[in-house]
């Protein structure tokens, strides 16, 4: 069982609200409070179902328990998925006569409510299904029975909750119940499992005593609303200026490497630059688990890679699909995450051979990136690395938890790196250091474009994106009309 800690006026007026929105789950109105008290260094994500009085909870829990008393929690735990639905079908007919017994003046739209709020906090996930129906949060984190849930919120960051899981048993059941749905097994031969859901979540499990404190599941979510340009430039992570530098960088098909730390928003950059890719050019992309969701008039082939089975066959690599994708002519290659020597390798030689190239990188400035990617294990003849053209730095800061875009720099013939952008973080701003000398060079060379023309282009797109955000065009696929009218040149 899940449990709702509930908070009393008392308690809550004595912090301070810093958020607040409803969420809507199974036709069950959630109210989503965020609040900050003075002698605690992190704020809480108190839920408070709002349409279910305390008196109809108080009924609620004994139909739960006396439909409790007529299952075998055992065998349903055990049960194959198909056999699962056929029996939540038979649990909800259940259910309803028990609702019927004690509501029977209850309309069908209030019954059907009531018997979802029941079946998922019996058969389902509870409480953690109302945070997974939660757009903002990015992270749910359970650590043991002890201690409340964990979230990450998009705005907030790391917040903790007022949900439980009251029991070490339960967490098992929602770890085993998770697997089970994707073909995965986590037992006490196999305590660690790491599973891809269906919705594009992904998650990982820990049994104890692997993991000291109790038993722990970690989803970190599938964006339903991915970050897009106007999104970061209202948020502050990077400057209408930087965004024109970069768009201008992607419209010409220079390869770019976003860089930073776990947890800055590389995969969120990612997709912020797909937002500027045109619609008549073969995309491709590769990740391990996908994260990524580009504008839905894009010529775009998403791949995955896939682990091998018990028997150790039928594992599809990162590699694998790089070379596959090279057969596959694409005009552009997105790599999620580039790990290895040859995988690095093959990027390199795809933008020696035209392909224009986006990869993130583990690395926390631009001079890190040429080490990693010039050091065991990866290991790249620095000349080869003058094939890319800029670098994008993420960091989210330690204190704030504030993702911010770093620094942005282009990379020399020699295959080093030269600082355009910077951050002042003082003044919470993305500010230019130095004059583009090889991207404007690789422009001119490839436009011919003058350098007037070159700054005169940057301007009209800071135009156009200063346009979309006071429209508060924010919607991925929006943005991607709006691209693709000014790659025709009907953009009015």
């Amino acid at each position: 069982m899940t449990q709702i800690i509930e908070r009393s006026k008392e308690d809550l007026a004595k912090r301070e609200l810093i958020d607040r929105y409803t969420i809507t789950v199974n036709n069950i109105v959630v109210d989503i409070s965020i609040y900050a008290e003075e002698d605690k260094p992190v704020a809480e994500y108190v839920v408070s179902i709002t349409n279910i009085s305390d008196a109809t909870k108080i009924i609620l829990e004994k139909i739960r328990q006396e439909f409790i008393s007529k299952m075998d929690l055992e065998e349903i735990e055990n049960m194959e998925q198909n056999e699962l639905i056929n029996i939540r079908q038979r649990f909800k007919g259940e259910i309803r006569k028990l609702i019927h017994k004690y509501f029977p003046k209850a309309d069908e739209r209030t019954t059907n409510m009531l018997i979802n709020y029941l079946i998922e906090e019996n058969l389902g996930l509870g409480k953690l299904e109302i945070l997974l129906q939660d757009p903002s949060l990015e992270e749910i984190v359970v650590n043991n029975h002890k201690e409340p849930v964990w979230v990450y919120h998009r705005k907030h960051g790391w917040l903790v909750t007022n949900i439980r899981i009251v029991t070490e048993a339960r967490i098992r059941h929602f770890a085993t119940m998770i697997g089970r749905d994707v073909g995965k097994e986590i037992t006490n031969l196999n305590p660690l499992m790491d599973a891809h859901l269906l919705t594009g979540d992904r998650v990982n499990a820990t049994l104890t005593p692997i993991s000291t404190k109790g038993n722990t599941i970690t989803i970190r979510k599938f964006s339903q609303d991915p970050w897009t340009i106007t999104k970061f430039i209202k948020g502050n992570v990077l400057s209408y200026e930087a965004a024109a530098l970069i768009w201008l960088a992607v419209q010409n098909e220079l390869s770019i490497i976003i860089s930073g730390g776990t947890g800055s928003g590389k995969t969120s950059m990612l997709n912020v630059i797909s937002n500027f890719f045109p619609p008549n050019q073969r995309i491709i992309s590769i990740e391990d688990t996908r994260e990524l969701t580009l504008p839905e008039n894009l010529h775009w082939v998403p791949m995955e890679t896939r682990l091998p089975n018990p028997e150790g066959k039928g594992g599809v690599t990162m590699l694998d699909l790089l070379v596959n994708s090279l057969r596959m002519r694409p005009d552009r290659i997105i790599v999620g995450e580039i790990r290895r020597k040859k995988e690095a390798e093959v990027l390199l030689e795809a933008m020696h051979t035209g392909h224009s190239v986006y990869a993130t990188l583990h690395a926390n400035n631009a001079e890190e990136v040429i080490t990693r990617l010039t050091n065991p294990p990866i290991e790249i003849p620095k000349p080869m690395i003058a094939s890319l053209s800029m670098i994008v730095i993420q960091n989210r800061n330690r204190r704030t938890g504030r993702r911010r875009t770093l620094q942005i720099a282009e990379i020399t013939p020699t295959g080093d790196p030269r600082v355009l952008m910077k951050l002042n973080v003082a003044k919470d701003s993305l500010e230019e250091i130095a004059k583009s000398q090889v991207i404007m060079e690789k422009l001119k060379l490839y436009t011919g474009m003058t350098e007037e023309e070159i700054y005169q282009d940057l301007k009209e797109k800071v135009r156009i994106l200063k346009w979309m955000v006071r429209k508060e065009v924010d919607n991925v696929n929006e943005i991607g009309k709006i691209i693709a009218k000014y790659y025709m040149g009907t953009l009015t």
